[in-house]
């Protein structure tokens, strides 16, 4: 593929980052934007910023997406090939307590993204969803091709509209988008506001770890090098339309527009506790649990189907938890030193 100008939001973020760092070393040229907001420590985001500064291809922006003239000016300015949407207010219990913080970023934000797709001959958007917009649903795996209009977090509901928005653009300007449901990634320079980083920080510091549903959550754990492997394909890989599509029987995960929709997960949910097991395996300690009901906005288990993605771009998530846990563990020990 010739050198390719992308735009990576959030890419002071945790995947925005590991997806600058594997787009730079392909050769590609990488604008990163990101607000560097303090939702968790601005220290670890200029830490990670400080991994891509001095790299040749790479320019940083310190922009907000609600920013609308600002957003306009840097697409009219820089005529990006392809943008990847990873920048987002994120969290499901945090939305409970600031609401308006997920829709500045996830809808005002998004719809400046999509107008300056539009207004700038972008050749694909890709963006962040969330496995949260599956909700109440309990039909397991969990399949793009399944109703999902019951969300149960204002997060969740944010990501739904992201998606909603995007087929709009995608029927009136015929933007190929692409929407990616991930799945609870995890990996070195993870988010401090995530289980996997909490419970370690605590273990490490001898303080009891917070486990909820009373530890019979399972989650899809996926780890990063994997969701970045997901997002180069589906981000080489511009969004078709579907020629079988039918509205009388409308298919949610495609569509008569360049419309696509991807779940990212490793296809295999594991429980809370043995998640808990192989850290404290990876740590050499045992944690003292506080065990407590599940939080509301939670959903008690995701399990992705990823047969679109393996079929559509040949590529299935693997990384097993020990070899995923082991690796975060490493990273940690050596960044907190």
């Amino acid at each position: 593929m010739p050198v390719q100008k992308i735009l990576v939001t959030g890419t002071a973020g945790f995947i925005g980052f590991h997806l600058a760092k594997v787009l730079l070393d392909r050769g590609d040229e990488v604008v990163g934007l990101d607000n560097l907001n303090d939702y968790y420590d601005v220290s670890l985001k200029q830490a990670r910023l400080a991994q891509l500064d001095g790299r040749p291809n790479f320019r940083f922006v310190k922009l907000d997406l609600a920013d609308r003239d600002g957003m306009a000016a840097l697409f009219k300015t820089e005529k990006f090939d392809r943008v990847v949407n990873l920048a987002a207010q994120a969290g499901v219990r945090y939305s409970l307590k600031n609401p308006h913080a997920y829709i500045d970023s996830n809808l005002v934000g998004f719809v400046n993204i999509l107008e300056g797709c539009r207004h700038n001959e972008v050749q694909h958007l890709v963006y962040a969803s969330s496995s949260s917009v599956y909700g109440a649903n309990t039909r397991m795996p969990f399949s793009i091709h399944h109703n999902v209009d019951h969300p149960v977090s204002l997060y969740a509901a944010s990501k739904k509209a992201n998606e909603l928005m995007a087929h709009t653009y995608a029927h009136l300007y015929r933007l190929p988008v692409t929407g990616l449901r991930f799945f609870t990634v995890y990996g070195p320079w993870g988010r401090p506001d995530m289980a996997l980083f909490l419970f370690t920080k605590a273990i490490l510091e001898g303080r009891p770890i917070d486990v909820f549903n009373y530890g019979k959550m399972r989650r899809d754990f996926t780890y990063i090098d994997d969701i970045v492997e997901g997002v180069m394909r589906t981000l080489d890989n511009t969004a078709r339309p579907n020629p079988q599509w039918n509205g009388d029987q409308p298919d949610p995960g495609t569509s008569n527009a360049p419309y696509r929709l991807y779940n990212i997960g490793n296809n295999n949910p594991v429980e809370l506790m043995h998640l808990i097991e192989t850290l404290e395996k990876a740590l050499g300690r045992t944690a003292e649990k506080n065990l407590l009901p599940i939080q509301p906005g939670d959903v008690p288990a995701t399990y992705a189907d990823v047969d679109d993605l393996t079929r559509d771009v040949g590529f299935k998530p693997s990384t097993s938890i020990e070899e995923g846990v082991g690796r975060f563990v490493a990273w940690y020990r050596g960044y907190f030193r």
